[in-house]
């Protein structure tokens, strides 16, 4: 997967949503709950590795939870990557391991992005741990590589555009899918958006 860029251009940020669970196939939302990656999950990571080759980062940052530093590992970064608890998973609360289906059970139409989870981490919280992220990206001289999870992913995305959290909600993102967050000139866009498949 070759995205090239220009001599001068500012610094670009490669978003990869972790490999399989048994969680993510089912639909749990998994924060802080550490579930491994499936066979297919590990496969998923040395795949995306091959589909990053030829690429340069200036900076490697994951997720601490398994799932995500996993998949940087297998993918060949395990010797650059840095922990950072800013892209941990949004924090689900007692939401933590339902479907959704059964949230709205109790909560009919819950949505996690206009709803939150119960007891669990506010969209403003989220929204300023990945500004964080997004500030040390733009500050850096090279593009960067982040390995996260779904929400918080979509959440930086929207917040890479200069959108609200909430509108991490129009960015579907599958597992092992790699995107890239550039620019058109001076406006921040997306260049590519879930790709899971070898180019």
């Amino acid at each position: 997967m070759n995205v090239t860029k220009g001599k001068g251009e500012q610094p670009r940020l490669w978003i990869v949503r972790h490999g399989e669970t048994t969680w993510a196939r089912l639909g749990r939302h998994t924060s802080h709950t550490d579930v491994p990656l499936t066979a297919r999950g590990r496969g998923d990571g040395m795949a995306v590795g091959r589909r990053l080759a030829g690429q340069t980062f200036t900076l490697i940052l994951s997720s601490p939870m398994a799932r995500a530093l996993d998949t940087a590992r297998l993918a060949g970064y395990g010797d650059r990557v840095e922990i950072t608890d800013d892209l941990r998973e949004w924090d689900y609360g007692a939401d933590e391991g339902r479907t959704t289906p059964q949230i709205r059970a109790e909560r009919p139409g819950w949505t996690i992005w206009r709803d939150g989870p119960k007891d669990g981490e506010t969209a403003h919280h989220v929204s300023a741990r990945v500004d964080r992220v997004i500030a040390r990206v733009r500050a850096g001289e090279g593009d960067a590589l982040a390995f996260a999870h779904g929400h918080v992913l979509r959440a930086l995305t929207a917040r890479w555009l200069g959108l609200p959290v909430r509108d991490g909600r129009l960015f579907e993102l599958a597992t092992a899918t790699i995107s890239v967050l550039g620019w058109e000139r001076e406006q921040s866009v997306i260049e590519r958006w879930n790709v899971a498949k070898e180019e």
